[in-house]
């Protein structure tokens, strides 16, 4: 647990720096094209969260998240974006994988994982809770459940 927490702070600290998040060119499950330093929700915080459709722990947190999202966007109107990992031919299982699980938030692909690398990913699942200024304000790494419930207040706190 400890060493979890340093990594998060180590990785916050590492990504401070940025005004905005980084510039990276991605698609979206319908093939257009989204720059990732334009991702934004009118001034609001929004959260974005790393996955990949082979990864167990980041189906859970996206799912406990999917359970208690529409509340959250009533309450703050936070928005989540979810952005896959996946290369290769799971790239073609994202989309059945989103459509399965109901899951409501706009989807960006990173098949070559360069925002991945611009924001400092080393494990996934991995979250950001973004300000509505761009800036990363928080992230954590892993999931246990219940851990999403530190995401909302993290919004929250940005919203007061």
């Amino acid at each position: 647990m400890r060493k979890t927490i340093v990594l998060s702070l180590l990785a916050v600290m590492s990504l401070g720096c940025f005004a905005q998040l980084p510039s990276v060119s991605l698609k979206d499950m319908d093939g257009k094209p989204v720059n990732t330093s334009e991702l934004n929700n009118d001034g609001k915080p929004f959260i974005i969260s790393f996955f990949a459709t082979w990864c167990k722990p980041c189906q859970k947190e996206l799912n406990a998240i999917n359970d208690v999202y529409v509340d959250w966007q009533d309450e703050t109107g936070v928005k989540l974006v979810a952005v896959s990992i996946d290369q290769g031919q799971n790239i073609q299982k994202v989309k059945p994988l989103v459509n399965s699980n109901g899951w409501e938030y706009e989807v960006l692909l990173d098949p070559n994982g360069d925002f991945k690398r611009a924001m400092n990913v080393q494990n996934i699942p991995a979250v950001f809770v973004i300000d509505g200024n761009g800036k990363i304000v928080y992230t954590h790494t892993s999931y246990t459940p219940g851990s999403e419930e530190k995401l909302i207040e993290k919004v929250r706190e940005l919203i007061k």
